[in-house]
């Protein structure tokens, strides 16, 4: 490198802070640094290079030994004391070359040492030497620096995904696979669990004749009969994109229009029962011969409910309540193996697209008596 190049040819050279109460040996190491390319800043005495260097951490110090006010001993081990100077390079440049002289030198936090009168090839070989161990251990602090950011960020979202996964599993326990992931990746999880009014469509369901099979089968045979029956159901009420309040062992709970606004939300519920009578069907046939239960009932009713989440943190359930759930069951409860049952109101909304038998009036245990309408299909 010629003399004139410079060391650092990018947009921040070096910065040295020369230390030297000889105005004359400051401006020879100032036009040697300078020549090459560094900052240069300088200061007279100890005590005004440990509050320059305090208010902004140079890269290296050349710092003389022997000064009034304080030796470079002393202002040594006084930049070694500061946190933001431990790894700044510090040479001392010293008339004095005894061994005990570098020794304290040493001792006191010097890196190096540069003997007067100056040699530039040494003085250059010094300043490349520890500014390139400085530039050095600069990159690894920023790596550092970087790797714990990125650790930081990695648990956040790791924390983030663990919470959207807890969400995600509550939430399927109601909705389908899809409308759970949705609402999480909406952050409508707490509003959308907020008990609020709402119109709905309820279905309730139930095998007629499972108790009396429950009391003479075994552990392992009702369990199984359940698990095959709560799996095609299951399915079909995501399908149809129906929001899941509960199982009750050989029945099931469900209703529509919450938490996604669903205009044929009743005609929903009627396809829902339509299939899951015909999803049964196999299922009821391989029972038979078990002596198993022998139909679905069904029990469809439209009104309006208090929606949202009951329970305690960690069992909760995402319920609709009001009289539109009670009528449901009730109806369900009238209902024939293989029947569905819906109410008036229900039936006149989706009358146009389903064909049905003629009217009755069941005994609903509680409610007032009012029509009950038979579906048996879709037009």
């Amino acid at each position: 490198m010629n003399e004139g190049s410079p060391a650092f040819p990018g947009p921040s050279p070096a910065r040295i802070l020369v230390v030297d109460d000889l105005p004359a040996n400051r401006r020879l190491l100032e036009a040697h640094l300078l020549a090459r390319g560094y900052q240069v800043c300088l200061a007279a005495g100890g005590h005004e290079a440990l509050a320059m260097a305090s208010a902004e951490p140079p890269d290296m110090v050349l710092l003389d030994v022997l000064m009034p006010d304080m030796d470079g001993f002393s202002v040594c081990a006084a930049m070694r004391a500061l946190p933001a100077l431990r790894a700044v390079p510090i040479v001392m440049v010293t008339t004095l070359d005894a061994k005990e002289d570098r020794v304290r030198g040493l001792d006191a936090g010097a890196d190096d040492f540069i003997t007067k009168p100056l040699v530039k090839e040494e003085l250059w070989a010094r300043v490349r030497s520890l500014l390139r161990v400085k530039t050095l251990y600069d990159e690894s602090q920023r790596q550092q620096r970087q790797l714990a950011s990125w650790s930081t960020e990695l648990e956040r979202r790791v924390a983030e995904q663990l919470g959207e996964m807890q969400q995600l599993s509550q939430l399927k326990r109601f909705f389908s696979p899809a409308l759970a992931a949705r609402l999480v990746a909406s952050r409508l999880r707490d509003e959308i669990l907020n008990s609020h009014r709402q119109e709905v469509t309820v279905l309730f369901a139930d095998l007629r004749g499972f108790t009396a099979f429950a009391e003479q089968a075994s552990a392992d045979q009702v369990m199984a009969m359940l698990r095959s029956f709560h799996a095609a159901m299951g399915e079909l009420i995501f399908q149809f994109e129906g929001t899941l309040e509960r199982f009750t062992g050989d029945g099931f709970m469900v209703f529509f229009n919450d938490p996604d606004p669903q205009p044929d939300h009743s005609l929903r519920a009627v396809r829902l029962a339509l299939a899951m009578q015909a999803r049964a069907a196999p299922l009821l046939a391989a029972w038979h011969g078990r002596h198993g239960p022998a139909g679905l009932g069904l029990g469809i009713s439209r009104g309006e409910a208090t929606v949202g989440a009951i329970g305690f943190e960690g069992r909760l359930d995402y319920a609709a309540i009001g009289t539109v759930t009670n009528r449901a069951a009730r109806l369900c409860a009238a209902a024939e193996a293989g029947e569905i049952l819906a109410c008036e109101a229900a039936w006149r909304n989706v009358h146009a697209q389903v064909t049905h038998l003629p009217p009755r009036i069941p005994e609903l245990r509680g409610l007032p008596e009012q029509l009950a309408y038979p579906l048996t299909g879709l037009r």
